[in-house]
């Protein structure tokens, strides 16, 4: 960022506009959270289930099938082992009271977050157009109080049943947060600073899985007494958020843009700029406007069939899937069981030191975001977690024969969070909202999330098996897709750093037009030669 940008963006800078930020990030760190609460007293709520259900406790190591956000160590294994929904033979025993039983509850336990946040993401754009993006964040937070009352209240009914529900009804909050929150978010920021305000959306979310972390450790909240606290205290953050969300202006784009409400979005405008002249971004707003109208509204299936949106779609989609097929969580599977084999008397807390280099990333890409660019930074994110993946299965595979090796993997580990944390973890949560114009921009958003939730749900669902199958190999196939998302977002990804909405989409367009004269060109050259 250039001095006058900096500038720039300290005038920008206001108490409304911080407020508002913090207010709306709040969803995101119910959702990190809500990521990480559920790991720490597997053994506890297991214990409980065992003796709700009546049956003997699995006498093996329990793991989760989770996975789930690509983002941080959501469900990494404290004592080295991963749960996960192991097949069942036909022994002809009741289920009912087979230990088996005590697995399958527990994988729903965890991965009904993931499915709630599938089925309501997709609803995002419907309910951000219909009640405005503050009224609809202050609605499904009702969802996330419901979810945590169910879930703080599990000792006294069936806890089984009470926690999967509760984490399915705070999966449903987080699908609608997660698509509801970087549209504000995006629409409230000034250009110059869209880039590092979209960032606290991934540093909200790595400091609650923190939280969540420090908070279910067994001499806190993380022992038989406490853990229905520990799963529900997210909720106070929702109420927070609800009461603080009073406090906050409509997005002002979507006053002018959707409503056509003009002095009710230059008022808001004012409030979040500050003394600045509002007429400059009213005149962009204006732009946006006259082609939103000329485009109609866009539905998800036009998303998809119209050619003028496809190759930001792809674009949209990619950099979901590569955030979460990136690795993240396979590399904190192994985390806990390297830093055992290294001799890490504790290895709960080398776990959280990795939580906490997580953070202090997440911290700096904020910085980072609006000095380097978007695309460099997703980029060499990409290229870094790529060696460390390689690295990380040198050190796996010669553990046995060279002891030392257990060091390049610790140090792999921790390169590659940071390197997450420097681009594929935070900027595919705004990234979207800034490809598209207030068209598309909905729907663009809800496909995205569902993409996301989706890629979620299938590394928390298919990870065991394969790591299983290939053991120290599996970060072979992390590596490869590292590269073929780095190639893509070489090619395919653009800059959005200090671009309006207009301007980005243009950069697409150019592209589509070299496209299509680069197949002309060849059209023509093989009917020459023909």
């Amino acid at each position: 960022m250039d001095e006058k940008s900096k500038i720039q963006a300290e005038k920008h800078l206001t108490g409304t506009l911080v407020l508002s930020v913090f207010t709306a990030v709040l969803g995101f760190f119910q959702y990190g959270y809500s990521l990480g609460v559920i790991n720490a007293p597997q053994k506890v709520i297991e214990a409980h289930y065992s003796r709700v259900l009546g049956i003997a406790p699995l006498d093996r190591h329990a793991t989760n099938a989770s996975g789930e956000d690509g983002t941080v160590p959501s469900m990494q294994p404290w004592d080295g082992t991963k749960g996960t929904l192991a097949p069942v033979a036909d022994t002809g025993e009741d289920l009912t009271t087979s230990p088996h039983i005590l697995t399958m509850y527990w994988s729903l336990s965890v991965s009904m977050f993931a499915i709630g946040g599938m089925i309501s993401s997709f609803t995002v754009g419907w309910i951000g157009d219909q009640l405005g993006r503050v009224k609809a964040m202050l609605v499904v937070n009702v969802l996330s109080i419901a979810g945590n009352l169910l879930m703080g209240l599990a000792k006294f009914g069936p806890s089984h049943l009470l926690i999967i529900m509760g984490r399915a009804v705070t999966g449903l909050y987080c699908g609608l947060s997660s698509g509801l929150v970087p549209m504000y978010v995006s629409e409230v920021s000034p250009t110059a600073l869209r880039g590092a305000l979209g960032t606290l959306h991934q540093l909200a979310i790595v400091t609650g899985i923190l939280i969540s972390q420090v908070l279910g450790l067994d001499f806190l909240l993380g022992n038989d007494e406490l853990w229905p606290l520990l799963l529900s205290l997210s909720g106070v953050a929702a109420l927070l958020q609800f009461f603080l969300l009073l406090l906050c202006p409509e997005s002002p784009r979507y006053l002018y843009i959707k409503l056509g409400k003009v002095e009710e979005a230059k008022k808001n405008l004012k409030r979040l700029r500050g003394n600045c002249d509002p007429m400059k971004e009213i005149a962009e707003m204006e732009k946006e406007k006259q082609e939103a109208a000329s485009e109609k509204k866009v539905s998800i299936r036009q998303l998809f069939t119209s050619s003028k949106y496809k190759q930001a779609v792809i674009v949209a989609l990619m950099v979901q899937i590569s955030q979460q097929f990136s690795g993240i969580n396979a590399i904190f599977y192994y985390s806990t069981n390297i830093f055992e084999r290294a001799g890490v008397d504790q290895p709960v807390y080398a776990t959280i030191g990795v939580g906490v280099v997580n953070t202090v990333f997440t911290v700096i890409s904020v910085f980072l975001v609006e000095k380097a660019g978007r695309r460099s930074l997703f980029l060499a994110g990409l290229m870094g977690m790529l060696l460390s993946a390689v690295a990380m299965t040198v050190g796996l595979v010669l553990l046995s024969q060279f002891a030392w090796m257990s060091y390049v993997s610790m140090v792999a580990i921790f390169l590659f969070v940071i390197f997450f944390e420097v681009g594929p973890g935070p900027i595919p949560w705004f990234i979207v909202a800034e490809l598209f114009s207030q068209g598309p921009r909905p729907a663009a958003i809800a496909v995205a999330g569902f993409c996301n939730w989706a890629c979620n749900f299938i590394v928390g669902m298919c990870f065991q098996y394969i790591a299983d199958l290939c053991g120290p190999y599996v970060f072979v196939i992390f590596a490869a897709l590292l590269l073929v998302f780095f190639l893509f977002a070489y090619f395919k990804v653009p800059e959005t750093k200090g671009k309006s909405f207009e301007e980005i989409a243009a950069v697409f367009r150019r592209k589509k037009l070299m496209a299509k004269t680069m197949t002309e060109l060849e059209d023509l050259r093989r009917s020459e030669e023909a």
